[in-house]
């Protein structure tokens, strides 16, 4: 696939709405998926295939540096050894973050990794791994996969993770949207009702991320019951108990993820409705709320959709990373963007 040109200066503008990444990466690439908590990384070969795997966690509290080497750690944790195997072409990057592919920067992000706002990603991690660097947002990347197996010749699809933030992708007639620095697709800081009042970790408040999420559900079981607890486990668990707080706490949370999203599929009308990350996965309690929340806002032509789990399940945040290198543009450890 060609990569679309950079423009002169293209660090500083909005990057073009890239076409929707394939499956697999066309050659051996390295996929590496970071998170607030841990850096997940793959080798995947061009069938799609992931051939190696490792997990370090993520020094989100030492700041950028620490972070680019902890990924650098995870990618060459994944090179393949004694030249039994094609060496990789590139490493993408899916990150938490407003990232811009383009700049190779992180132009906004919370606190969970301190002073993010601002890294090098792109060039940073290709000066310290001697690979051509792409990389994009983590839920954009998640995405990619899944639009791109989507069928007919321009798809439409709106794509929302759900676990300890909220994120998600929004492609259009074939397009996935990146919109200005990347920021295209940051739903968890679209407004709820539900959220009224509610501090957001974005610094705003009353967005949909500060009731959905996994944080955002435990913390309002605790405000309900009067009885907080520490993770959403917890609550999924007291839920399946019999619980009749914490069972309310899941419907709210999972209510109004769903018509946060059936408000935006007003807005464009995508065909396809994708939910995924580790809050859907309590399972059907609470896709059972947030599909009745989806159903509540949207308008009658769109009343046939329904929102369903990812087709590539837990790994689409490495495939789509791997994937990044053959649409997005590469940052080279000589500081060229190709």
């Amino acid at each position: 696939m060609t990569r679309p040109p950079i423009a002169e200066g293209a660090a500083d503008e909005a990057p073009a709405p890239y076409a929707a990444a394939p499956t697999a990466p066309l050659a051996p690439a390295i996929g590496l998926d970071l998170g607030g908590t841990k850096i997940a990384a793959a080798l995947v070969a061009a069938d799609g295939t992931i051939t190696a795997r490792h997990t370090v966690p993520t020094p989100g509290r030492d700041g950028p540096d620490a972070v680019l080497d902890a990924l650098a750690t995870a990618a060459r944790a994944v090179l393949p050894c004694g030249g039994r195997a094609p060496a990789p072409t590139g490493i993408g990057v899916a990150a938490c973050g407003v990232i811009d592919p383009v700049g190779g920067l992180v132009r906004a992000a919370t606190d969970q990794i301190r002073n993010w706002t601002g890294a090098p990603l792109g060039p940073g991690l290709a000066a310290r791994t001697g690979l051509p660097v792409a990389c994009d947002n983590d839920v954009r990347a998640a995405a990619g996969p899944e639009f791109a197996a989507l069928p007919g010749p321009a798809p439409s699809l709106a794509y929302l993770s759900v676990g300890t933030g909220i994120g998600g992708a929004v492609a259009v007639d074939g397009r996935m949207l990146h919109g200005h620095a990347g920021i295209a697709g940051h739903l968890g800081h679209l407004p709820s009702p539900e959220a009224t009042g509610l501090p957001c970790s974005c610094g705003a408040t009353g967005h949909v991320e500060a009731i959905a999420s996994g944080p955002g559900i435990t913390a309002l079981y605790g405000r309900l019951s009067g009885s907080p607890v520490a993770r959403l486990e917890h609550v999924v668990a007291r839920a399946a108990a019999g619980d009749a707080t914490a069972a309310e706490a899941i419907r709210i949370g999972g209510q109004a993820a769903g018509r946060t999203l059936g408000g935006l599929a007003n807005a464009f009308g995508p065909g396809h409705v994708v939910v995924g990350g580790g809050v859907p996965r309590t399972g059907a309690r609470y896709w059972a709320a947030l599909r009745a929340g989806f159903a509540s806002e949207v308008l009658a032509p769109l009343r046939a959709l329904v929102p369903r789990p990812p087709r590539h399940g837990h790994d689409s945040p490495l495939l789509g990373a791997a994937a990044l290198v053959t649409t997005l543009p590469l940052h080279h450890p000589s500081g060229a963007l190709v």
